[in-house]
């Protein structure tokens, strides 16, 4: 098995065999790509390859690669702070702590960082760094090498995560996506850029699709303002929060519509349909007019009054 559930990046793939085969781990792994590019994945198999027994590491197949890969493994440990941009600089220091309590039941204690440290966060995890203990090892995950500090980074083995070749991800997409037409999976493939997790998210976007979302496409498309008064009109009970991220929704389909108008392929059905529906110029004035009444949101302006005032806008 290997590393082979990560696709593509053959290169990296073949010095982590290397390495690991003759037992040249690191204790700090810097691993970096764009959000969707596989860090996670990476990460995962290579704490496996760390942790396994076998002789072909990671094996996928005993029990530590199982338990690694389920996030269940006592010492691969993942640190993150959902609540907060940056991980709180006190979480690395009980980390920094902890790292010198012996591993569980493997010979290593690895620590998966996956999320942003500030300066002082930086700081605080160099001090372990410069001497840390025989089994520990840290995979930090970054969308930036750049925001670390010169000393963080020199101590690191940087594995960047490339974007895959274009037959590469329209096969995983046509084959979680069986239902996706090809102008769709085509579309995904150029909007991300070449990564896949960014990719499946545009495709899951399409297929997550509110009754409100398809009520609006059918409405504006069709210039029609009584079905866009029937949409909004029982979404002046909504919560702030849900009126925000719909109107959000609404605003990334008509930004691809406007790509179909230019000759760009776009992943959603629902942006042709604005497309064929509707001008340029009505594309930019309605995505103009969202925004508007995303800030009056932000805004706390009333729920029923921001309604209200895209009854007009829209009409």
């Amino acid at each position: 098995m290997g590393f082979e559930g990560l696709l593509g990046n053959q290169r990296l793939k073949e010095n982590l065999r290397t390495s690991v085969g003759r037992g040249h781990g690191s204790h700090f792994y810097l691993i970096s790509g764009p959000s969707g590019s596989g860090k996670k994945t990476l990460a995962r198999l290579l704490a496996a390859a760390l942790l396994c027994k076998e002789s072909n590491r990671p094996c996928l197949q005993c029990n530590v690669c199982r338990k690694v890969m389920a996030d269940t493994h006592p010492d691969f440990i993942t640190v993150q702070d959902p609540e907060h941009k940056n991980i709180p600089v006190k979480m690395i220091r009980q980390v920094r702590e902890e790292m010198f309590i012996l591993p569980n039941e493997a010979d290593r204690k690895i620590y998966m960082i996956a999320q942003d440290l500030g300066i002082e966060g930086q700081n605080a995890l160099l001090k372990i760094l410069e001497e840390p203990p025989s089994y520990g090892v840290f995979l930090l995950l970054t969308d930036n090498p750049e925001k670390l500090l010169p000393t963080v980074r020199s101590r690191c083995v940087e594995l960047t995560l490339q974007a895959l070749p274009e037959d590469v991800l329209k096969t995983a997409l046509k084959k979680e996506f069986p239902q996706a037409d090809d102008e769709a999976v085509n579309a995904a493939i150029w909007r991300s850029g070449g990564y896949l997790g960014q990719a499946k998210t545009f495709l899951e976007e399409g297929n997550a699709i509110s009754p409100q979302t398809q009520g609006f496409v059918k409405g504006f498309s069709e210039s029609n303002a009584l079905e866009l008064v029937q949409v909004l009109c029982p979404m002046e009970k909504w919560k702030r929060e849900q009126l925000i991220d719909t109107l959000q929704q609404w605003i990334m389909l008509l930004q691809q519509a406007l790509f179909c108008r230019n000759g760009m392929p776009a992943a959603s059905g629902l942006a042709r349909t604005l497309a064929a529906g509707r001008s340029s110029q009505d594309l930019n004035d309605a995505i103009r007019q969202l925004q508007k009444a995303v800030e009056y949101a932000y805004a706390n302006v009333s729920v029923a009054a921001i309604c209200g005032y895209l009854a007009w806008a829209l009409r």
